[in-house]
């Protein structure tokens, strides 16, 4: 959850749609390739035996996972599976914020659609205008009961959607589905890979190209990641927040807005975290006093994370938080703290339980051409007032509240709806799902 964590990377590969991930096609490994992908295990196995928060590793022979993953990369002869190793040596420790990152590769890929879990079942959320996904009648609401054989649960949808879209993904995908209704259907959808260079000149000897491409992409990911507004009113404005990586200036922005209301409806739905700092900024806008979010458990004594309130700035009105199963890290922990501390409600699904400190530690390999890579790797638990970590348990909201099959087919959220009716405005289900239109990142 630190300001430099891999967690920032995740958050701009999905607004780019693939930008960053390996090539869709299997690619076979040269001798140059498999030296990489060697020098790539011991740096990265390096980092977790050095930085890990658990010296036990959770009870996981990590030199054993280590000489594994080299033996079977010393006989790959696929550059994504060798890479895969790599990957799978860090998931066996069981910890959402350790994996490992990839090298970038010069593809843009698509598979056309959204998942997530709803309650303990997968759904197809949303399919891209245009996309194969949408010519093959793949359709919102569907719901996803196996992926390449897979069946999706809460502990693997994650790991899945790794695989699939940043480790190793497909030029097509074959799910299993069942419509709202309860026919089941097979689907194969293809994938929109694009190619795009495969060498990027930073040197900016041809003018700058390349990297003014690179910050217009950026620029388009940062506007997708703003906060949105509505208001209904004096009664009620609506925030959604898709990430938590605002400065103090933006979050000053947000109580400023709020305070024009009478209540307030964070929406952090979707929303995976990010930045701890944030976080702070974000509780002292709510509560009086400083609030203790939680204490560090890790190798070494550490100090609490705690945040300072804002004064005068606070907003004091009626609040509610909407959580759901891909709200994660921050967003978690301060639909949590609001509970703790009786500050409000929380309304909506269960949360991921993905919730550590981590940290981005980044490589390069290579000389005239380098390539990037890395793993973010946690460095401390975090336990809250109440003596308990929300990684792998999640946060129970107060009140849960899920849509149906039919909600998300109709493009209704009806949760949002009963939000804004218990703080005593009217919104219809249908006019929610309508107010905070999903942006599509560019194919």
């Amino acid at each position: 959850m630190r300001a430099n964590t891999a967690i920032l990377y995740f958050l701009v590969v999905a607004a780019l749609a693939g930008f960053l991930v390996p090539a869709a096609r299997a690619q076979k490994v040269s001798g140059l390739d498999r030296d990489r992908a060697l020098q790539m295990l011991d740096e990265v196995a390096k980092d977790v035996r050095k930085h890990y928060y658990d010296p036990k590793f959770h009870g996981v022979d990590w030199d054993a996972k280590v000489a594994e993953a080299r033996n079977k990369i010393k006989n790959e002869t696929s550059l994504n599976l060798a890479l895969a190793h790599i990957a799978a040596a860090l998931i066996s420790l069981d910890d959402s914020h350790t994996f490992f990152l990839p090298p970038p590769r010069p593809y843009r890929h698509d598979y056309g659609l959204q998942t997530q879990m709803v309650g303990d079942h997968c759904y197809v959320s949303r399919v891209r205008p245009g996309s194969d996904a949408e010519a093959r009648g793949v359709k919102p609401g569907d719901e996803v009961l196996a992926v390449e054989g897979y069946p999706p649960t809460r502990q693997t949808l994650w790991k899945l959607d790794y695989r699939f879209r940043l480790l190793r993904p497909q030029a097509d995908l074959q799910m299993a589905l069942r419509d709202p209704a309860g026919g089941e259907r097979q689907v194969v959808v293809k994938a929109k890979i694009v190619n795009l260079k495969r060498v990027l000149n930073w040197t900016l000897s041809d003018g700058g190209s390349d990297v003014w491409d690179t910050l217009r992409e950026q620029e388009g990911a940062s506007h997708r990641l703003r906060i949105r507004y509505n208001s209904l009113g004096d009664k009620l404005l609506v925030a959604k927040l898709p990430v938590f990586f605002f400065d103090q200036a933006e979050v000053d922005a947000l109580l400023d807005q709020a305070r024009k209301h009478q209540a307030l409806i964070l929406d952090l739905r979707g929303n995976p975290g990010g930045a701890i700092d944030t976080l702070k900024f974000l509780v002292g806008g709510f509560f009086e006093n400083e609030v203790q979010i939680g204490k560090r458990v890790g190798r070494k004594e550490l100090k609490p994370e705690a945040a300072k309130s804002r004064g005068r700035g606070i907003f004091t009105g009626k609040l509610i938080v909407l959580v759901d199963s891909a709200s994660g890290s921050c967003a978690e922990l301060f639909a949590r703290l609001v509970q703790l501390e009786k500050r409000g409600q929380v309304i909506g699904d269960r949360s991921a339980g993905s919730v550590m400190e981590a940290r981005h530690y980044g490589h390069e390999a290579g000389v005239d051409t380098v390539v990037f890579y890395g793993a973010s790797i946690t460095e401390s638990d975090l336990i809250m007032s109440d003596g308990k970590s929300l990684e792998h348990s999640g946060v129970t909201p107060d009140e849960l509240l899920l849509p149906t099959a039919a909600d998300l087919a109709a493009g209704r959220d009806p949760v949002l709806a009963s939000a804004a009716g218990r703080l005593g405005a009217k919104l219809t289900p249908e006019d929610a799902g309508k107010m905070f239109p999903y942006e599509w990142p560019p194919e």
